[in-house]
Formats: structure tokens, sequence, C-alpha cells
């Protein structure tokens, strides 16, 4: 256990932080709610992001970039995205400032026509975009992702998993028939389901929102809920099916090849570094973070130990021979061979960071052509073979990964409970929390009573699994399905 992380057992809460600062991926900013992510956080999150970006350019789309100011009517021209994003904006009134004997202040005479808002999210100022783009069905689909940063007003706030700006992809396209967006929502749904098991080895459940949960404007939102280590919930990214309602807001009109007037159809999805907390979460330990390898900044790690100034040169030439076959071999991989620190405090932060495998190389094993290799999850040492580093390597970083997600899986189903009656319920989000599935009568009102008394949300209504109809655990009434409960972040 390292000294300066809170034991999970101890403090859910502070453990958190503590392996953010100790892992060195971000700190808080002068601005309240606002945060610096440092050079080891931003490499996780370009990995993800290169990841992420591949998977949307394989199914299509292109990047582009939309401006970070809004004008205020844009927002609103549609009413449900207004009110669900009013009291989040952060609004710019002016243009300039002015010197004051006290340093400076605003320039009452630059005050604005119209007042700017700074981009919670896209969809107004694109599909006032899009409205100059298309006229005809040839110029749909319009396949299109962003990748930027947002502002929302945050009372609240934590390091990566809720902060007032944040960096995110969004992406928004334009479709000439319901059929076609519908698709492309659960397209991307299916991206962010693969992404986040197959490189974050986060497990994820997929379903759609319920009305009161619908991204605001949207006709559905469907989503991938993840289970934290503590049992809580993580929304780790969504897919909405916007209908037609941003066209309609925005005269975004086509002919069609019957040569009559359509308004087209939409969809925006998008995921951002909130994953990153998920990722924490997921996999972390008390001796610091654990990354998959197929995202780690650094996949490994070689520390040159020796005793004598007369051994440094050969010792650290082997790590450098090491780590060159490494590369080329694919393999993220960097030399530690500061001086001023020792392999111990070497050892303690490479495992604070997360880096998945740590190979060590002495004197001896210079001489006799080997490496000792200790993989992060897990701590099990071998000694390898020169000869046999690359390959076994390679071998160890692919089943670390796949390993990874079989545990949080397990540990999934198995915080994973079913309650046929309320008082079940209650019972088992105090003493067990994670997943539950319940029934529930599809009213707003009894949806309301249990976010109330219980502090737990509908996280979806699951897009597989069991159909089975019922009755409401609180009102008796008819249900559907179950649905997915739990308390969340």
């Amino acid at each position: 256990m390292a000294k300066n992380i809170t034991p999970r057992s101890k403090d859910y809460s502070q453990w958190y932080q503590d392996i953010v600062k100790e892992a060195s991926l971000a700190e808080h900013s002068p601005v309240r709610g606002s945060m610096v992510i440092k050079p080891t956080g931003y490499a996780l999150w370009e990995n993800m992001r290169d990841a992420l970006d591949k998977m949307f350019k394989d199914t299509g789309h292109e990047n582009a970039y939309f401006p970070l100011f809004i004008p205020k009517s844009f927002l609103s021209k549609e009413a449900n995205h207004v009110e669900g994003f009013a009291k989040e904006c952060a609004v710019v009134t002016h243009s300039r400032l002015v010197s004051t004997e006290d340093g400076v202040d605003v320039d009452p005479d630059s005050k604005l026509e119209e007042e700017l808002i700074v981009r919670p999210t896209s969809e107004t100022i694109i599909w006032d975009t899009y409205r100059g783009w298309i006229q005809s069905y040839r110029d749909l689909p319009i396949l299109v992702n962003q990748w930027a940063n947002v502002v929302r007003w945050e009372m609240r706030t934590r390091l990566f998993l809720r902060t007032m700006e944040f960096l995110w992809q969004e992406g928004h396209t334009a479709h000439a028939t319901e059929g076609e967006a519908v698709a492309e929502t659960k397209q991307m749904l299916e991206v962010y389901r693969t992404f986040a098991e197959e490189f974050m080895a986060m497990p994820v459940i997929t379903g759609v929102k319920t009305e009161s949960e619908r991204f605001a404007g949207a006709v559905e939102t469907y989503c991938i809920e993840a289970l934290m280590q503590d049992g809580k919930a993580l929304q780790a990214g969504t897919s909405h099916f916007l209908g037609q309602n941003f066209a309609k807001a925005f005269d975004c009109t086509f002919q069609d090849r019957d040569g009559k007037l359509k308004h087209v159809w939409a969809t925006s999805w998008g995921v951002s570094t909130r994953l990153i907390g998920g990722l924490i979460m997921t996999h972390s330990d008390d001796d610091g973070l654990i990354i998959p390898p197929r995202i780690a900044p650094w996949q490994v790690v070689i520390v040159p130990i020796y005793r004598k100034d007369d051994e440094r040169e050969a010792v650290v030439a082997y790590a450098e021979e090491l780590k060159n076959e490494l590369k080329l071999a694919g393999i993220r991989v960097k030399v530690d061979a500061r001086d001023q620190y020792k392999p111990g405090w070497k050892f303690a932060q490479h495992e604070a960071e997360g880096v998945p495998v740590r190979l060590a190389v002495g004197p001896r094993d210079v001489e006799n052509q080997k490496a000792e290799c200790v993989r992060r999850d897990t701590r099990e040492k071998q000694l390898l073979e020169r000869s046999a580093v690359v390959t076994s390597v390679s071998a160890l970083l692919e089943i670390m990964q796949q390993e990874l997600l079989s545990a949080a899986r397990e540990r999934m189903q198995a915080n994973t409970h079913e309650a046929d009656s309320y008082d079940a319920f209650k019972t088992i989000l105090d003493e067990k929390g994670g997943f539950i599935y319940a029934h529930w009568d599809g009213t707003a009102e009894t949806e309301a009573r249990i976010k109330e008394e219980t502090k737990a949300t509908i996280r979806c209504i699951p897009l597989s699994g069991d159909k089975t109809p019922g009755n409401c655990m609180v009102t008796g009434k008819p249900s559907a399905q179950k649905v997915l409960f739990a308390r969340a972040y």
C-alpha cells in the first residue's frame, strides 16, 4: 500500500483524489471547478482519443471544428435544449478590459449587442451551419465529429468526473431518413461499447435513457453504463437520436429524390475526459493507478540498477538496447535512467502511475543477458532471457488487457442484483450497492419518488437481457421489463 494513498476501504473519495495526484494525472487550477491536465493524464487522453478517432474514421466520419462561442439567441430556438442547459451556461457580455488604478476592469462601452454563450455543447451552432451546407439529398449524409472543450457551470466538481470545463468529442450527423439516423445512433453506441470494453477493459451495459434522463432536445438517448469498484454507476458515453427537432428549429431542409422539401434527421454523440475517472475507479488499487496496456501512455518502463559509477554505462546501454528492441515491436517503452532517484523510488512512482510492465536490469543481468519483469496488476515477477524479452512482454501485455476486462466483468456480475419488492430494493442498495434490476411502471412520478427516497436513478432501460414483463416494485402497476437502477456519479 502506498503511503500517500488512502485505502479504498477507509475513504473511497479521498482514495480517488490521491490516485489522481500520485499518478500525476491532473490538479486543480486557479479557476474553481477547472483542472490542469498534466502530461501523464493528457498522454492517457491522447491514446484514448486516437483509438476512438480511428474508430470514427473507420465508420466514415470526418473531423471538423466549430466556434467556441454561440449567439445567445441560438439556444432559445430549441425549447427543450435551452431548458436543459440554461443553468449551466457561461455568458460573455463584454469584449474588452480597460486599465484602472487597481489593475483592469470591464470596459462598460464594450457591451455586446448580443451575449455569447461559451459552448456547453454544439448542436445549435452546428445546425445553423448545416443549414448552409444542405440543399439536396445529394448533400447527405453529413458525418462529422469535433474534438473540443466545453463549459458547463458546475457547483460541485471532482477532477475528471465533473469539472466546469472538460475535453470531449461530439459527433453531429445529418441524414435523409429517420431509419438512417436511428441506425447511426445505434452504430455509435456500439463504437463506444467496443472502445470501453476492448481498450479500457471496462465492461458496460447498453440501454436507453428514460424521458426524464434524456438529453435536452433528443427523441431518444442511448447510453453505456459502467459500474465502479464502490458500487456506483458511471454514465460513460451517450448517443442521441435527435429526430428533426434541431432541423426544424434552424429550418434545415433538403429536396428529396421525389422533389419534396423535407427536414433533415439528426444525431449527436459524445464521450469526454470523464472516461479517465471511470478508468481509475474500474481498475486501480491502493498502490496507485492501473491502466489497461492498450491505452497506457507507457506500456513498459526499464529501470537500470547499479551501485558503482563504473557499472552505469554498461547497464544503461543494455537497457537502451532492450528499449530499442521493444520499440521496434510497436511497444511504448522508456528507460528511467535518472541518477537523482534510487531504484526503489522509481519503482513506487511507476507503480503509482500505472505503467503495466516494469523491467529491471543490473550488472548481473547484463552479464547473463536477462531482465527481471514485473506486471503492475498482480505484481508477478519472472526472469526473462534477453532473447525472449520482446515476445514475452508482448504476450504479457495482451494477457493483462484480457485479464483486466475479465476481472472487471466478474466484479460487475458479482455486484449486479435483482429486486422484486421496494423493501428488497432499498436493502440491497444500502447494504450492497451495485446495479439492481427491478420492474418500474414507466411513469415519471414513480421514477422521481425512487430517486428522492433512495438517491438511486434509472441508469437505462437495457437493450438486451430479460424482457419478461411484471409489476412495478413500488406501485404494483404493469411493467414492460426490468430496468437498471443504481446510485451514480
